[in-house]
């Protein structure tokens, strides 16, 4: 990640968001441990559907500072619920094309078993907590601004001017 990078970090605790490519080796090497048994990666990219509509992209925005504080204390909770040496956890922002990485996050453990629960719980967590918006852009129709969750219902948005959401 070459770019600017909003960032928080705590103790074993590494949080970011970019409007940049997403680096999965920079992020897999903030949770790398010469203490690790496992490093669990997990890429969530921008597929080319959504319930049967072609995807055109996908657009992110967020409350920068505060996501950034959300998502610090979600990886805080995980890292001591999971006895995790590191996770780390980063949200691209802006337009994501399809087949590019909208988050990463990585954790490493002692053992694989608090690795892979760690990771799928901050996943969800992510989803379920964290304030980033996503907009899917369809082929042929307008935009779609759902709740950054998998499935959940979003709103038809036709017209201008689009709605501003603080950086």
């Amino acid at each position: 990640m070459n770019g600017e990078m909003a960032e928080l970090e705590g103790t074993g605790c590494y949080v970011g968001l970019t409007h940049d490519l997403l680096n999965i080796n920079d992020v897999v090497n903030r949770v790398r441990s010469p203490q690790a048994g496992a490093i669990v990666m997990f890429a969530g990219t921008t597929r080319d559907n959504f319930g049967g509509k072609p995807v055109k992209e996908l657009q992110y925005s967020a409350y920068n500072q505060l996501a950034l504080r959300t998502m610090l204390s979600i990886c805080q909770d995980i890292h001591a619920k999971h006895g995790l040496i590191s996770i780390a956890m980063v949200h691209r922002l802006g337009t994501v094309p399809i087949g590019e990485e909208s988050i990463l996050i990585a954790v490493s453990a002692p053992h694989r078993q608090a690795a892979w629960k760690a990771g799928e719980q901050a996943l969800e967590d992510c989803k379920e907590r964290v304030e980033v918006w996503k907009r899917e852009e369809f082929e042929g129709e307008d935009g779609v601004w759902r709740a950054n969750r998998d499935g959940a219902a979003g709103q038809k948005i036709s017209g201008k001017p689009e709605p501003t959401l603080s950086p």
